[in-house]
């Protein structure tokens, strides 16, 4: 049965092919919301667009690389011609590059990194909040997913880890800035959710270190104080309780979701 925590609202999510943005997709247009989302590749985003139609919910699949300014200012475009506003958007999209030691990077994968995880970000809210401001009402709520390696940093992935502390600050700054134009902006820091972006980093470790990726999965849960990964589910229940009513008195918060991992640090 359907629900209407975002009913008459227009959403927009990038990443919404696959993990925490796939279900976020269904999550958000079962609750009442008019959902455009974006992915690079066509044929996961082609399907779930399909099966939710077929359901009776308004969903747009636009295919898209959140890292190149024109096919985000397009993005944003199509969102407002086909449903006439933006009111809230997850900026969800993400990639995890290879996992080695900080000086053993090339240039291109830096560089490569800071697209896809932080540039592709700011990209987004750039053309987010500029619809956001001029639309009547104006105003919005915007989530950006960061990672809990972000807090920090993790060692094997400083440069995943350096975007994703980026977008944090990138956060907590706009959400000062654009808050007397009605527009809240969050973060929903991430832990361990199980993805194919989970399971990846998995190998890359199990490969590194000689071990088995179940072994390697063990260890990480162990971690965790609740004992297990997260669902994407979950993950995608908190980025729409930040875009939601309910949040209007939340910006410029970090909301870490990660089943205590990194309690004892904060």
């Amino acid at each position: 049965m359907a629900g209407t925590a975002m009913a008459g609202q227009v959403a927009l999510i990038t990443g919404g092919s696959a993990g925490i943005g796939r279900v976020a997709v269904e999550l958000f247009a079962r609750e009442g919301a008019r959902v455009v989302f974006a992915a690079r590749g066509a044929d996961r985003g082609e399907e779930l667009a399909d099966a939710l139609r077929a359901e009776g919910l308004g969903v747009l699949f636009v295919q898209s690389d959140v890292s190149d300014s024109a096919q985000v200012e397009r993005l944003v475009t199509k969102t407002v011609e086909t449903f006439g506003r933006l009111d809230c958007a997850f900026n969800n999209a993400a990639a995890l590059g290879p996992i080695r030691r900080s000086a053993d990077y090339t240039e291109a994968e830096f560089d490569a990194e800071v697209s896809a995880n932080l540039r592709s970000v700011w990209l987004c809210m750039k053309y987010e909040i500029a619809q956001m401001q001029k639309q009547e009402p104006s105003g919005g709520a915007i989530v950006n997913t960061s990672s809990v390696n972000g807090l920090g940093g993790a060692a094997g992935a400083s440069l995943y880890s350096m975007a994703e502390a980026g977008v944090l600050a990138l956060t907590k700054a706009a959400a000062q800035e654009y808050a007397v134009n009605g527009i809240r902006l969050n973060a929903l820091v991430a832990g361990g959710f199980d993805t194919d972006m989970l399971h990846n980093a998995v190998h890359q470790l199990a490969a590194s270190g000689a071990a088995k990726p179940e072994e390697v999965l063990e260890g990480l849960t162990a971690r965790v104080p609740l004992r297990r990964v997260g669902r994407p589910l979950e993950a995608a229940q908190a980025a729409l309780w930040l875009c939601s009513s309910a949040a209007s008195y939340v910006t410029g918060q970090s909301m870490i979701v990660d089943g205590g991992l990194t309690a004892w640090a904060r």
